[in-house]
């Protein structure tokens, strides 16, 4: 009975939008995943998202797409966390400010809206079926864009986020690239709200690319795995959420973590059985220095 229910909901026309809008989104998690985990940014897409949500909360209270009101929010505080930090000191300070001003802005607005308290809920914690086709095309042509910019700039931002210091006596302009990627990753994490939420939305960003980064130290082999355990934690998800109907963010969140710590107990095991294997390496070594 359940598996007829839930192939009835699979075939619903708001459930096939949600589930192309997520897949194009765990394309685009995976692939800004590994730089964002490289570069250390994890707590700057939590402040982003919450300006996102800020910027969704207005446009719900004005009657406009959500997602365009979420990508404003997102890159002007891109834009805010750009102007503001400029030691890496003072990084976490300055995200910590905004992220309390972004959600504190976006709670006050949302206590002015009086509609469907479902809508309210959603920015917060994802809601599929907000994903109509006008929103898919803005999030497929942001999602192409980011795309597209991130490959003209991947190779000197891969080289900047592995070593800053060497890439900067190369020539490499951190200046630039920065603020670029702070807004590339601000696009992408505004995209997420609607489907995961922007309390939840670092399940998606992270914590995918955090597992893949646990079984692999190559970028490429990296970025792929990120891709797929995106791919894996958003669409099922969606497919899981259906038949209980509960927030999807709670069973994408529980899929990225399970990932995670599948990878990090791999991780684990594979440098123990590297240690392993050292040592008994170093030992035939001493054996056969020590025989005549």
């Amino acid at each position: 009975m359940s598996d007829y229910i839930s192939t009835t909901l699979l075939l619903l026309p708001f459930v096939g939008t949600a589930l192309v809008a997520a897949a194009v989104l765990g394309v685009l998690a995976g692939v800004l995943g590994p730089l964002i985990v490289t570069r250390n940014m994890a707590f700057s897409v939590h402040g982003t998202s919450e300006l996102a949500l800020t910027g969704g909360a207005a446009a719900l209270l004005a009657g406009i797409n959500v997602g365009y009101g979420s990508l404003i929010g997102a890159v002007v505080a891109a834009v805010i966390l750009g102007l503001l930090t400029r030691k890496v000191s003072e990084h976490d300070s300055v995200i910590g400010a905004v992220l309390a001003f972004g959600l504190g802005v976006g709670v006050l607005l949302l206590s002015f809206y009086e509609g469907n308290s479902a809508n309210k809920f959603g920015l917060l914690i994802g809601q599929i079926a907000s994903v109509d086709p006008g929103s898919l095309v803005l999030l497929v042509s942001a999602a192409v864009g980011v795309l597209v910019v991130l490959a003209f700039i991947y190779r000197p931002l891969l080289f900047a986020s592995v070593d800053a210091e060497v890439a900067a006596a190369r020539g490499v302009p951190l200046r630039v690239l920065s603020p670029v990627f702070a807004v590339l990753v601000g696009v992408a994490t505004a995209l997420g709200v609607q489907t995961v939420g922007s309390l939840l939305v670092l399940s998606l960003m992270i914590t995918p690319a955090a597992a893949a980064s646990r079984v692999t130290a190559s970028p490429l082999v990296a970025t792929v795995l990120s891709i797929v355990f995106a791919e894996l934690a958003v669409l099922g998800g969606i497919v899981l959420s259906l038949v209980p109907g509960k927030p999807v963010s709670a069973f994408v969140t529980a899929i990225s973590f399970l990932i995670y710590l599948v990878c990090r107990l791999v991780g684990v095991l594979r440098a123990r059985r590297i240690g392993s294997g050292r040592g008994m390496a170093s030992a035939h070594l001493a054996v056969g220095a020590g025989t005549p």
